[in-house]
This record gives structure tokens, C-alpha cells and sequence, in this order.
């Protein structure tokens, strides 16, 4: 038995060991002189108990090993700060984990900014150290560069200096951390692709469907080069990852199952291909698939703890941000009867949402989701909003003070309120990023919140709500001050 651990443990540390053999591993003692004789590197400084750390590893792995045939070459390094490495993450200012920084041939070039996805780091770094176009000379250059998964936008120019080509360096440029770009004023080349002057867009092979056009042709109808890029780059179903979610506006439909590109693209296409075999008649529209595992936070946000089976579950959002879930088990005829609805305004909305509180008659009342604007937005008073986490040692600190504020304005014009933004959907316009976050939003402008960025103690909370107030305190005068009520006076 203590034989199969041991053989189990070897194995495991195998693997570990297999995932990152084409990382290089770097030490005080190495680190100058490996990097001098690499001509692209990025380095991460890591330290082995950090969480985020162990989330990038095997992803920044796979980065390597897609690396590791590029022109200009480019390597992927790491080196532990709490141990090898002491000197050299003190030496680059490194004072949180993972830290991520570019070099050339031994010299810092900046600091590491792009995604964190294998896919995302290559594509990022293949930007960083190559031309934004690549220029192509003749028909098999064209062949190899089309070779990819990756969507593809190339230039067909008679001269450099026409007035489109210009332009087009120009989008290059600006977009070569998302888009492969390419370009050619080979003759040849032109005249066997039967285009002139024009930009194309390439569809990879892997993301073709019968529904739309593999290439895209330019023409300035389509607006400038950039809009064309973005308006086709997607396609119908863009595939959507963790790191090219921003780039997905409302209203947005998507469709979360096992995509999965690498293992299983046959059984990614077969959903895929249904979703857009719908989505296509539904211009007004943006769809987009997406791996359920990767967004299981999303599918938490509309109720959904677990996805049963392989069909997809489709979650969208409106214009104005509102959520919609599709109840109905996924078919073609299902998924049209949806979109329908939804575009028709006919759904109604789903909202995270706590039950609304029994009793709600303390100094500090609690709102939710469903109550929100019964408590906020409609009770015609100002209000000092307080959005926590039940987790949040921040917020727990906060909780005496939060409690004793609202004793002490119990008789004033002024609503003091929680929220826990954890378990019910935070209404617009507020945004919260951090716990706690809070927000004072006075009774005749309640559609313009203010974020609150005083300090938190008793004090700080009278002196802002005295000064803020639409009406003077009973009990404060405009600095805060304690006074005595008027009927009170002789």
C-alpha cells in the first residue's frame, strides 16, 4: 500500500514536471546571464504557497510549449522569490505574487499586462516582440500564415504608400494584441487570391460554418477598419474566455457548455453550429459560447449552481443589463422561442435577490434585491447605502459603527442602509468592486449616487451626512456638531 503512495506521489510530480519542461526555471545566479543570450523572455516571479500562482502555472505552460517554434524566439522563465530568487524580485521591485515582466536579450521592457490564459499570454507576446503585420511574399506564405486557429485579417496592396494601407498599419498597430494581422504587395500572390487594395478577413478553419462567410471582404460600406474588424472578428457566436469578455456588449446570449476547443472541438461545433443556426436571424442581437467551467461565477449570478448533461443553458442580458434565463431544455425550436420573447419584452427578468426581511424596523434596515427601491430610490430621504460581504473582515469592523450611526440619526430626514452584495444583484448605477463599498444618495437625486470615500468612524460619518444633508439635522449643525433640538429651547 505505502508502495502505490509513493508510485502514485512520483507520478504526480512527473506530470508537474512534464507540464512545465519548457519553462525555464531561474536563480540569482542565472538570471543575467540566461536572459542576456534570450532574445525575448517573459519572466514571472512567483512564490509557491500563492494561490494565484498555482491558477497560472499550468496555463502559463502551455503558453511555452506554443511558443516554442516563434520567430523572433520567445521564452517563458519563472523565478521563486522565496527561495533562488530573493535578490533578483528585490532587485526588480517585485511586492506581489504572481508579478509578470518582459525582457530583451537581458534588458526590462515593461511590465506584463495581458490575459492569463495560455491562448491569451502567446498571442499577447507574439504582439509584443514581432511586427504588428507581417508581410507576405508569396503564395505559400499566405498558406502557412492562414494556418492557424486563430482569426486572420491580411492586406492586399499594390504600394506601401497607398493611402489604405496606411491606415491599415495604423489598425495593426493598435489591435495586434488581439488580431493576427498580415499584408502583401506581391503581384503574384494578388492575382492568384484574385484580390487588390482590399483588406480580407480569414476565418480559421476550426470556427467555419455554412451559416456566414469564411473571408470577409473590406469595402467602405462596412465603415472604417477598425468597425469591420470588430463588427466580424466573432462571427454570429463569438467564443468567449475569461480574457476576451469586455470585449462582448449587451444585449448578449450566451450559450454555456463543455466548449472546449482543444479536447473536443467536433462536439464544440455540433452546439455551436445550433446556436447559430438561430442566432442568425437575430441581428439586433450578440451571442457568444462560452465553457461552463470557466464561467461558472456567471451561471452563479443567474441562480445556477450545476449544469446537468451536455446541452448548452442560455443565460442573457438585455440593453439595460437586466438577466434572462431560458427555462426550456435547449433545441433549436426552444432557443428561437426565447429570443423571440426576450426581443419582443415579454420575459421577465430574473433578480438574485434575498428574501425580503419580516421585520425590518431597526435604525439600520435591511434592503435587497426586490426591496431595493422600496427602501432606496423611492423613500424620498437621503440615504447612506453600505454594499457588503458577510465574509468581509472589512465590513465586520465596520458593523458597530454602521449600527451606532444609524442610533444616532434614527430621528433624521436620512435612511441608513445594507446591502449584502454577495447574495442579491446590485441595481445601477451603482458598482461595487470591493467590500465595503458605500454610497450616499441624496433624496432628489437618487439616479446620481455618490461613492462614499470619507473615513469610517462615528465622527467621519456625522460630519458628511450633516454636511451632505438636502435638509439641516435636527440634531447636527452643518459641521457636524451636536445641538439641541429647536423644541427643546426655552
Amino acid at each position: 500500500m505505502l508502495f502505490k503512495y509513493f508510485n502514485f506521489l512520483f507520478l504526480v510530480f512527473a506530470s508537474v514536471l512534464a507540464e512545465e519542461k519548457d519553462v525555464v526555471e531561474l536563480t540569482d545566479e542565472t538570471f543575467s546571464h540566461e536572459l542576456e543570450r534570450l532574445e525575448n523572455t517573459l519572466v514571472m516571479f512567483y512564490a509557491p504557497w500563492c494561490g494565484h500562482c498555482k491558477r497560472l502555472k499550468p496555463e502559463y505552460a502551455k503558453a511555452a510549449e506554443m511558443l516554442l517554434d516563434n520567430d523572433p524566439s520567445i521564452t517563458l522563465a519563472k523565478v521563486d522569490c522565496t527561495e533562488s530568487g530573493k535578490d533578483t524580485c528585490n532587485k526588480y521591485s517585485v511586492s506581489g505574487y504572481p508579478t509578470l515582466k518582459i525582457f530583451s536579450k537581458g534588458d526590462f521592457v515593461s511590465d506584463y499586462n495581458g490575459p492569463r490564459e495560455a491562448v491569451g499570454i502567446a498571442k499577447y507576446m507574439k504582439a509584443q516582440v514581432g511586427p504588428a503585420s507581417k508581410e507576405l511574399n508569396e503564395e505559400n506564405c499566405l498558406k502557412s500564415f492562414l494556418d492557424s486557429d486563430e482569426v486572420s485579417v491580411v492586406g492586399f496592396f499594390e504600394k506601401e504608400d497607398l493611402s489604405l494601407a496606411t491606415t491599415f498599419h495604423a489598425v495593426s498597430k493598435k489591435l495586434k494584441e488581439k488580431v493576427r494581422f498580415a499584408h502583401t504587395t506581391a503581384k503574384s500572390l494578388m492575382e492568384k487570391e484574385g484580390y487588390k487594395n482590399t483588406i480580407v478577413l480569414y476565418r480559421p478553419k476550426i470556427l467555419q460554418n455554412k451559416f456566414e462567410a469564411n473571408i470577409v471582404k473590406y469595402d467602405e460600406t462596412m465603415g472604417d477598419i477598425q468597425e469591420f474588424i470588430n463588427k466580424n472578428y466573432f462571427g454570429i457566436a463569438g467564443v468567449r474566455t475569461r480574457d476576451n469578455t469586455a470585449e462582448f456588449k449587451n444585449p448578449l446570449v450566451v450559450a454555456y457548455y463543455a466548449v472546449d476547443y482543444i479536447k473536443n472541438s467536433k462536439g464544440t461545433n455540433y452546439w455551436r453550429n445550433r446556436i447559430i443556426k438561430v442566432a442568425k436571424d437575430f441581428p439586433n442581437l450578440n451571442f457568444a459560447i462560452s465553457s461552463k467551467d470557466d464561467f461558472q461565477h456567471e451561471l452563479n449570478d443567474f441562480g445556477i449552481d450545476f449544469v446537468k448533461g451536455d446541452k448548452p443553458v442560455i443565460l442573457a442580458r438585455n440593453i439595460n443589463n437586466q438577466k434572462f434565463v431560458m427555462k426550456d431544455e435547449f433545441s433549436v425550436s426552444t432557443f428561437e422561442a426565447f429570443l423571440k420573447d426576450m426581443e419582443a419584452g415579454v420575459l421577465e427578468p430574473y433578480l438574485k435577490s434575498e428574501p425580503i426581511p419580516e421585520d425590518n424596523s431597526g435604525n439600520v434596515k435591511i434592503a435587497v434585491a426586490r426591496n431595493f427601491d422600496e427602501l432606496v430610490t423611492n423613500n424620498d430621504k437621503d440615504t447612506l447605502i453600505e454594499f457588503y460581504a458577510p465574509w468581509c473582515g472589512h465590513c465586520k469592523k465596520l458593523a458597530p459603527v454602521y449600527d451606532e450611526l444609524g442610533e444616532k440619526l434614527a430621528n433624521e430626514d436620512v435612511e441608513i442602509i445594507k446591502f449584502d452584495a454577495t447574495a442579491n444583484d446590485v441595481p445601477g448605477p451603482y458598482e461595487v468592486r470591493g467590500f465595503p463599498t458605500l454610497y450616499w444618495a441624496p433624496k432628489n437625486s437618487k439616479n446620481n449616487p455618490v461613492k462614499y470615500e470619507g473615513g469610517r468612524e462615528l465622527d467621519d460619518f456625522i460630519k458628511y451626512i450633516a454636511k451632505h444633508a438636502t435638509n439641516e439635522l435636527k440634531g447636527f449643525d452643518r459641521k457636524g456638531k451636536s445641538v439641541k433640538p429647536k423644541s427643546d429651547e426655552l
